[in-house]
């Protein structure tokens, strides 16, 4: 059997996403630039960790890794919306056996503000008005 497309991305772990939060939210940076920013939400993280993670997701290939410069500059391999629609679509499919529409009545039953709410409201009224 011959598949062409390319390969699979595993998932990231937490701690791998809240490094790409990092990158995602500042772009591409260096591994004591992502570690600085890092050590704002977790002061117990320590520059190594950050480095090791780094170097394993970019071999993973959640990461890119341009080294023309002496210190290697880390960027995200997948855009954050693209990340997240696929964690999303596979976490449907497992926990909800592929029902978009289970998740979303299990959401609001438990876990949405009467302002999100309004706000859901409004994006389905402007969603059914196109």
């Amino acid at each position: 059997m011959n598949n062409k497309s390319t390969p699979k991305v595993r998932k990231p772990t937490q701690a791998e996403l809240a490094l790409l939060r990092v990158l995602w939210q500042h772009g591409a940076l260096t591994a004591k630039q992502v570690y600085e920013l890092a050590q704002q939400d977790r002061p117990e993280i320590n520059q190594a960790t950050v480095l090791r993670q780094l170097q394993i997701m970019h071999t993973d290939g959640l990461l890119n890794r341009d080294e023309s410069a002496r210190s290697h500059v880390y960027a995200a391999a997948q855009a954050q919306k693209k990340l997240q629609t696929n964690l999303l679509q596979d976490f449907i499919q497992k926990a909800f056996s592929g029902s978009g529409k289970e998740l979303v009545m299990a959401a609001l039953k438990e876990h949405v503000s009467e302002q999100d709410r309004a706000e859901i409201q409004q994006f389905l009224h402007q969603e059914k008005s196109k």
